[in-house]
Order: structure tokens, then C-alpha cells, then sequence
């Protein structure tokens, strides 16, 4: 790290939503050369490319409270781990919210490893933000995964529901309520694989990008994640059973309507057309809708 390039060494897991990347982001914590932070999505850039909201004092506020302070306990908490914690917070709550706050969040690791942020907005970047993003690092290196473009849609939808306390959603919505709820911006956009992919191509050098696929973390976990530890230069590891095996972040159970596919069918033909184009080999899981 310098003064011109603050952010050193960063590894960015960029999405998509509801790809397992909280589940990655738990399993990679246990390696000595990656650094995470408490907030597994710090959203700098999505704030710095437009969408200040989403770091307001509220919303830093909020993430203390969940993911630091209320998880403080007397009698069970590691005293050093919460002093980490709270030298975490000490940066997170600063200000101004600018590139030297974001390098500061990652102040306590270690040299030599990476400065890790799993922030799935990030796949919405615009295009002219992975050259700038690039050119304040010593070394970048972005992970995109991708899903079966229908299961990442229902699982999506599916996850907003339940943690909004809607679910019984899922059992009254007529099919033009999910296809109404499902166009909406924050949902779909994240299904725009081939959106995502052109700018991240256009704006970044083909080593500093790593594409993988969801159904691989589960089917070929092993070979996968060794891939990944090859793309970052790292150690190869054994990670501990607990974490392989631990369900973060699960979706309710619910099986997919009949009806379903048929409303969003063409576009995600689409976009698995459009991954093919920029050629990537589609997974055999997926399916076709067109």
C-alpha cells in the first residue's frame, strides 16, 4: 500500500446476490492470507459511484449494532476479538467517506495479505469504475460468481420475503405480482450476468477476474475453491469442516411455482445467451426457456 495506491492488495467478491458468497465469505475467513472485516459488504463503491445512501450514518449505525455490538457477550466474547472489533468501528464510523476511510477499514491486517470486501452491489458498477478502482491498487483481483439465472431469481425473490416478513407472499401473489415484484431494479438487475461481465471485461485485465459458478461450490467444493486460491495467488488450504458444512444465509424452502419460468423464460434465455457470447461455458444444470 502507498499513498498513491491506498488500497494495497484487494480481493472483491462482486455477486451476484444469492450466489453463495456469504457462504464463501465464511469459509475463506479461516485464510491467514485474507483479510475480512466484520461487515462482510462494505459498499464503498456502490456509495462512491452514486448511491451515497447506502453508507449514511444510519445505515453504519444500523451494520455496528448487528454485526458488532449486539453480538457482545460478557461471558462468552473474546476480549481481543472485540477490541479488533471496535477498532474496526472506529474507522467505519468516521468520516469523510472517501478512499483513505475505505483503506483504513482494513488497517489491522496483516502485511502481505489481502484487504477482502464481499460487497454484491459492486457487480452494478458502472464500467469506468473497475479502471479507477484498479489504478488504487498494488494488486486487484475481482471474483464474479454466477447461478442458474431461474433458481437466483426465485431463491432471490424468495430471501427478500422472508427477511421483510412477507412470506405469505409466496402463497397469495398472482403470477403479474411476482413478474411486478421481481422486475423491480434491485432484484432484476442482479440477474444481468452479461451486463455485469461487459463492464467488468471492458474495465479490468483478464487476470484480475476470476468467473465461477455457484453449482461448482457445492458439486466440486474442493476443486473449486483451489481454482479460486490459484486466481489470488495464495496458499492452497484445508478448511475446517465446520465452516464447509455450516447453511448461512438459507433461503426458506419452497418449491418454485409452475408458472413461474413462464413469466421471465425469454429474458433469461437471454442473459444465459449472452454469458455464452462472451464465452463462458454454461453450467449443464442450466436450463434453457425461450
Amino acid at each position: 500500500m502507498s499513498e498513491n495506491k491506498p488500497f494495497g492488495d484487494l480481493f472483491l467478491s462482486v455477486g451476484a446476490s444469492k450466489c453463495g458468497t456469504t457462504w464463501l465469505y465464511w469459509v475463506m475467513a479461516s485464510h491467514p492470507e485474507l483479510h475480512f472485516t466484520p461487515e462482510k459488504e462494505l459498499h464503498y463503491f456502490h456509495y462512491k459511484y452514486g448511491q451515497e445512501a447506502i453508507l449514511s450514518n444510519e445505515r453504519r449505525l444500523q451494520n455496528a449494532t448487528a454485526r458488532v455490538l449486539s453480538r457482545i457477550d460478557p461471558a462468552r466474547s473474546d476480549i481481543h476479538q472485540v477490541r479488533r472489533n471496535l477498532r474496526f468501528l472506529d474507522a467505519y464510523l468516521n468520516e469523510p467517506i472517501n478512499d483513505i476511510w475505505y483503506a483504513n477499514l482494513f488497517r489491522a491486517k496483516r502485511r502481505g495479505t489481502y484487504s477482502c470486501d464481499f460487497s454484491n452491489f459492486s457487480a452494478l458498477l458502472p464500467a469506468q469504475a473497475w479502471p479507477e478502482i484498479a489504478a488504487n491498487c498494488d494488486k486487484l483481483r475481482v471474483l464474479f460468481t454466477m447461478r442458474d439465472p431461474m433458481d437466483r431469481l426465485w431463491s432471490h425473490v424468495k430471501f427478500h420475503l422472508q427477511v421483510t416478513g412477507q412470506v405469505d407472499k409466496l402463497d397469495t401473489w398472482s403470477p403479474e405480482e411476482f413478474r411486478t415484484f421481481a422486475r423491480r431494479p434491485f432484484i432484476w438487475d442482479n440477474c444481468e450476468y452479461g451486463v455485469a461481465l461487459r463492464k467488468m471485461t471492458a474495465g479490468l485485465r483478464p487476470e484480475m477476474l476470476h468467473v465461477q459458478y455457484y453449482e461448482d461450490l457445492f458439486l466440486d467444493t474442493g476443486a473449486t475453491l483451489g481454482a479460486l486460491e490459484s486466481f489470488l495467488g495464495i496458499a492452497p488450504r484445508s478448511y475446517p469442516s465446520d465452516r464447509l458444512e455450516r447453511k448461512v444465509n438459507a433461503t426458506l424452502e419452497r418449491p418454485m411455482p409452475d408458472f413461474f419460468p413462464d413469466l421471465f423464460g425469454p429474458d433469461l434465455d437471454r442473459i444465459a445467451s449472452e454469458v455464452e457470447d462472451l464465452g463462458y461455458t454454461l453450467q449443464k444444470s442450466w436450463r434453457r426457456w425461450g
